[in-house]
């Protein structure tokens, strides 16, 4: 048999295949497992390159700053691209960007040099909104908050492995989890080349618009979405809380505890454990008893009550304490998410999803912004002060106010929905 004939075979039996989730599972379980690798160790490498805790705490919000600010435009404009040419051809070139960055990061003599890195790497990088398309275009609308949960919880089960192995190869050497990081990449490159189907078939495809792909637009269209347009805010809110936190996480524990990698990395993996748990196991019980509407409401209240926990613990436990205390709100980003997946059509899903990644892209550049600061202004305070706990307190305020108006939202439907019934 002649290679070309090989390689048609080949591609004959890649596009036999149906796209389904346990395809876009194990590729997101890869790409989560990679980034978590690094995420203990990168304020550490920022260290290493900066002087004091202030100037740590500094540059590593830059450095921060800048992936997130790379992909607040990249992401609606893959988003968009994925509803033109698929999603397969977005994924491979996301996962080939993350390959190249986590190997540069790993040779990086420099906080400019870093700096470089993530901004390409931002760009480039959009597979999160793009891997929720590829499950809205497998998935009955009925059913997406589930399946939008299985994801999570390969989110969850890679925040679980990912962090530990980063932490125990950072306590060896700060950049060894980068090289293991890239090596993952590459797997999850050759993964989605050789094995991952195509989930969006071509009468579902349309041409691709520069003018509608620019982030202001995508998020302007997200906020018109029938009937679900107060969530937009809502996820923008919770968007913002999460990347303080992931901004501010290994800093304020290092800070207020003494923390290393390795103490960091057992911290976030709990957070994995939780998240795999309840939107893998839990769920899907869980929206039979309540529904989506009065989860997002609980989740949310659970979530705020978290943020200031954090802030205000005292000893190490109690972070532990609080993570798995801290169930339902796990289930915010999917219950959030299923119910604006449910009011695009099934031609935009892409561009929809990539605009609610856009959105997160936006609070992730706003956040380093934030975040920061306000652990640098309380980075000189002795260890276990509570004031430490400053981004976290305003992570809880965020969270409160998307509570509010998600409650005032759904107030709304109810009465809408009342009025139609009392009409007819």
């Amino acid at each position: 048999m002649s290679s070309n004939e090989a390689r048609f075979k080949l591609f004959a039996a890649r596009q036999s295949r149906v796209a389904a989730m346990p395809f876009i599972m194990f590729t997101a379980l890869i790409d989560m497992i990679s980034i978590g690798l690094i995420i203990p160790v990168l304020p550490a490498l920022v260290g290493s390159l900066t002087g004091t805790k202030t100037d740590q705490a500094l540059w590593y919000g830059v450095v921060t700053f800048t992936f997130s600010f790379a992909n607040f435009f990249g992401s609606p404009i893959l988003g968009g691209l994925s509803d033109s040419y698929g999603r397969r051809p977005v994924l491979l070139l996301g996962f080939s960007g993350l390959m190249l960055s986590f190997f540069t990061t790993a040779i990086a003599t420099s906080v400019g040099m870093l700096i470089v890195i993530r901004l390409v790497a931002g760009a480039m990088q959009a597979n999160l909104s793009v891997a929720s398309a590829y499950v809205a275009d497998i998935t009955p609308p009925e059913q997406r908050a589930k399946r939008f949960g299985m994801m999570g919880a390969m989110f969850g089960v890679g925040f679980i492995l990912g962090p530990v192995i980063g932490g125990l190869l950072g306590s060896i050497d700060l950049r060894l989890p980068f090289y293991a990081a890239g090596c993952l990449a590459l797997l999850n490159l050759l993964y989605g080349y050789f094995v991952l189907p195509e989930s969006l078939p071509m009468s579902l495809r349309h041409p691709f618009n520069w003018k509608s792909a620019t982030p202001l637009a995508a998020i302007r269209r997200l906020t018109q979405l029938k009937d679900v347009a107060p969530l937009a805010f809502v996820v923008g809110l919770c968007g913002m809380a999460q990347f303080v936190l992931y901004t501010c996480w290994v800093l304020y524990t290092t800070f207020k505890f003494g923390w290393g990698p390795r103490d960091n990395g057992w911290s976030l993996a709990a957070i994995g454990v939780v998240s795999a748990v309840v939107q893998g196991l839990l769920l899907g019980r869980i929206l039979k008893r309540i529904g989506v509407r009065r989860l997002a409401v609980f989740g949310l209240l659970s979530s705020t009550c978290a943020y200031a926990l954090w802030g205000a613990a005292t000893r190490s436990w109690m972070m532990y304490a609080i993570i798995f205390v801290n169930l339902l709100g796990a289930t915010v980003s999917s219950t959030i998410q299923s119910i604006i997946s449910g009011a695009a059509d099934a031609q935009n899903q892409g561009r929809t999803l990539g605009a609610v990644g856009g959105l997160n892209s936006l609070m992730a550049v706003i956040a380093p912004a934030i975040g920061a600061p306000l652990l640098t202004m309380v980075s000189h305070l002795p260890r276990g002060d509570w004031r430490i706990g400053a981004p976290f307190y305003f992570c809880a305020l965020l969270q409160g106010i998307a509570l509010f108006l998600t409650v005032t939202h759904f107030r709304s439907e109810r009465r809408q929905r009342l009025a139609l019934k009392a009409g007819a």
